[in-house]
Order: structure tokens, then C-alpha cells, then sequence
């Protein structure tokens, strides 16, 4: 599956801070859950880049 494969699959998303100091991104679906943790620059990092995808995504749409 790529990046612009559709999928009827739902998933829920939590974001937050583990008592770790690490910024956890959990993934639910399907019975199955994914705890991914990174440290808080791997973060920004990941939030800049999310950043980035939606701003691409906004000029993308525009010619529909």
C-alpha cells in the first residue's frame, strides 16, 4: 500500500507525552495497536513535515 493507495480501513490517532519525556503517537485499528515514541525534536520534526504535507495537499486541491 503507497501513499495514495485508498483504504476503507479506520483508525483512531492519539498524540501526547509519555512520563518518559517522549512524545507518544498511538495507533488503533482493527484489534491491533501500534505505540510509536520519538523524542521531542523527532517530533517537530514530524510535525513540520505534517505541516508541509497539508500545505501541498491545500494546492492540490484547488484544481478540483
Amino acid at each position: 500500500m503507497g501513499i495514495n493507495t485508498e483504504s476503507d480501513i479506520a483508525a483512531n490517532l492519539q498524540i501526547g507525552p509519555t512520563d518518559k519525556g517522549m512524545v507518544r503517537l498511538f495507533v488503533e485499528a482493527d484489534g491491533i495497536e501500534i505505540p510509536m515514541d520519538f523524542d521531542p525534536e523527532e517530533a517537530e520534526e514530524i510535525a513540520d513535515e505534517i505541516r508541509a504535507a497539508a500545505q501541498a495537499a491545500r494546492g492540490l486541491g484547488k484544481g478540483r
